[in-house]
C-alpha cells in the first residue's frame, strides 16, 4: 500500500477525521484528552491514532510519561497537490471560458 492509499484509508473513517479535527483545533494532545472528546474506549482511540500515524497524519512526541499527538498536514497537502489542485485548475479554466463566451454573447 502506498502513502496516498494509507492517507485515504485513514481519512475514510469519521472517528479518525474527528481526531484530526481535535488536533487541528489544539495540537499536542494526550491520549486521555483525545479520548475524553470521543464516545469510544481508550483502546479504540489508540487504534485510530495508530492508523493516522501510519499514514503520517499524526506525529508524536514523548514528554515524560505522556505521549503528545500532533497533526501533520503534509500528507494532506500532498493529496491536495496531486489530486484536488489539478481538478480545481480545470474547473476554473472552464468557468473562465464560460464567462468569456457569455460576456461575448451579451456584451
Amino acid at each position: 500500500m502506498n502513502d496516498s492509499d494509507l492517507v485515504f484509508k485513514a481519512l475514510a473513517d469519521p472517528s479518525r477525521r474527528r481526531l484530526l479535527d481535535l488536533l487541528n483545533a489544539s495540537n499536542g494532545r494526550t491520549l486521555s484528552d483525545l479520548s475524553g472528546h470521543l464516545d469510544m474506549t481508550r483502546q479504540a482511540v489508540t487504534q485510530h491514532l495508530a492508523v493516522l500515524e501510519a499514514a503520517g497524519l499524526v506525529a508524536t512526541l514523548r514528554q515524560g510519561r505522556e505521549k503528545l499527538h500532533f497533526l501533520n498536514p503534509v500528507p494532506l497537502q500532498e493529496i491536495y497537490d496531486r489530486w484536488i489542485h489539478k481538478f480545481e485548475r480545470t474547473r476554473v479554466a472552464a468557468m473562465r471560458e464560460l464567462k468569456r463566451r457569455l460576456e461575448g454573447t451579451h456584451g
